[in-house]
């Protein structure tokens, strides 16, 4: 029975970000609350359920948090049921907390502009921090798929690459010319320098040679926003939403960012709209007879 329970915390502990839960052992604390090891699966009720996601919401666990919670009740519950260790699942009927759309954050056009000044000089280094900056910037790709990057996906004479995003989707996306001189001038000063024969398919590299790795990304892009005197806490993907916010600024539809995203659903892009008030305000004013 202990096992029981130390199965269905690691599942919520794994469910979670860390900051819900640093370790299993945290989770474990707040499940024997409400879960009797030794009568686990007879005892257990949806009021059990209620009463721990209450709990963790009076500990100021974030709503996204406590649905992945629940999510891994649920689950564990299923598994009971399916092992015939119980007859119901007692988190079937329980609601998961609702989760508000959080606003994603986003640079400036003056950011983005001295993001990319931060990467001068002639370094192997500095050439690369500033084509991939320059081509995520100008793609929107996810931090995955930037990494992920083979060299046969680029096409820089056409203008386009193609990349695999979630649900192992390929698509097309456009890439500027400044990106695009970018990424030539890392190819031919760097990327071949360092790897003549292409041994690596990977288009960017590491100081050792290997592909660029997420984590190592991460760091590049702090670093390069640090020294550009950006004061906001930005990720990779704050380029992405800063790609997707700006097109829409100028006028872009919003079907045309979700397939440049790879979104699925258009609900997902439109969460983007935010930005667009002042710009639908200024075309009401210009264009209504009455604006």
């Amino acid at each position: 029975m202990r096992r029981c329970l130390a199965s269905l915390c690691f599942l919520i502990w794994q469910a979670a970000p860390p900051s819900f839960a640093a370790d299993p052992r945290a989770a474990l604390a707040r499940a024997r609350v409400f879960y009797n090891q030794q009568q686990f699966e007879a005892a257990v009720t949806a009021a059990d359920v209620a009463m721990y996601l209450g709990v963790l919401k009076e500990g100021g666990i974030a709503p996204r948090s406590r649905a992945r919670a629940l999510s891994a009740i649920r689950m564990f519950h299923k598994f009971l049921m399916i092992e015939q260790y119980a007859d119901c699942n007692p988190a079937g009927i329980i609601e998961s907390p609702r989760i508000h759309p959080t606003l994603p954050h986003f640079l400036t056009t003056r950011e983005v502009d001295a993001l990319f000044a931060a990467c001068h000089g002639t370094a192997d280094e500095t050439i690369r921090d500033r084509a991939m900056l320059e081509l995520l910037y100008a793609t929107g790709l996810r931090v995955s798929e930037l990494v992920g990057l083979k060299l046969r996906e680029v096409n820089l004479q056409a203008g386009y690459l193609m990349t695999i995003g979630k649900g192992n989707k390929e698509r097309l996306v456009p890439i500027g010319e400044p990106a695009c001189r970018a990424v030539t001038d890392y190819l031919q000063g760097v990327r071949y320098k360092h790897d003549p024969t292409t041994t690596n398919s990977y288009l960017f590299l590491s100081r050792l040679g290997d592909a660029m790795s997420r984590q190592a990304f991460w760091n590049l892009i702090k670093k390069r926003a640090y020294q550009a005197g950006i004061s906001k806490n930005i990720s990779p993907h704050t380029l992405r939403h800063s790609f997707a916010t700006h097109l829409l600024e100028n006028g872009a539809d919003l079907r045309s960012v979700q397939i440049l995203l790879g979104h699925a659903d258009l609900s997902t892009t439109q969460i983007y709209t935010h930005v667009t008030r002042e710009r639908l305000k200024r075309l009401h004013q210009e264009i209504h007879p009455r604006g």
